[in-house]
């Protein structure tokens, strides 16, 4: 083998182990790392990295949220989300997690979306919902799950639920990221400005529908 091709290789391998550490939330240097608000976040090209208060500062509030008691505000879709991040537990932070409480009204849906930075995993905390994710072949893994039940939606595909019960439905989800992103593929396809020719093309829609679904999707219409 030519010293050329060895070097070659190597790169490769390196490009290959830097780019899987890249795909997870950086190990933390310190027990915890508590927000100091009098900083304002440093951005990277993944995410806003929040400096740290002395450890000295920290109290146990730091370490407690107590905002997901009840239901957010619902949508027309008759879903309801609390995120749950840094940004508002700050005992969150550098811990590579975050986290949602997600209700659904009787019939509600939440939309097919994605997670580029986490999986999730679900626990049912009351109802009856449809719940599921397509792998990357478009194999649909899905079923009805149940109070105390728990299902998980691997990084990166796309997943989405539905109320079938008869009663109103409430989600845990954990995430293995504290910025794990959320594209929701009906506002990524027709509330992003795609060229309307190509998505006629791709959907086999005409400028009226397409229109339509525009208005519904895109807040700058």
């Amino acid at each position: 083998m030519s010293t050329m091709l060895l070097v070659l290789l190597l790169i490769s391998t390196l490009h290959l182990h830097a780019n899987l550490i890249l795909a997870s939330d950086p190990d933390p240097v310190q027990d915890f790392c508590i927000p100091n608000p009098e900083f304002g976040s440093v951005k990277t090209a993944r995410l806003s990295i929040l400096p740290c208060k002395n450890s000295s500062t920290a109290t146990t509030d730091d370490f407690v949220f107590s905002g997901l008691k009840s239901a957010g505000n619902f949508s027309d879709i008759g879903l309801a989300t609390i995120p749950v991040n840094p940004t508002v537990f700050p005992g969150l932070n550098t811990l590579g997690m975050s986290f949602v409480r997600a209700d659904l009204k009787v019939g509600g849906i939440n939309p097919p979306h994605f997670h580029p930075r986490a999986t999730e995993i679900a626990y049912v905390v009351q109802g009856r919902v449809y719940a599921g994710f397509v792998d990357s072949s478009n194999r649909v893994f899905a079923r009805v799950i149940e109070q105390g039940e728990v299902v998980v939606f691997p990084r990166g595909l796309v997943h989405f639920q539905m109320n079938v019960g008869r009663e109103p439905a409430t989600i845990f989800g954990s995430l293995n990221s504290q910025n794990p992103g959320n594209q929701k593929i009906p506002s990524a396809v027709f509330g992003s400005g795609i060229k309307e020719e190509l998505l006629q093309k791709a959907f086999g829609l005409s400028p009226r529908q397409i229109g339509t679904m525009r208005r519904r999707f895109d807040p700058k219409i």
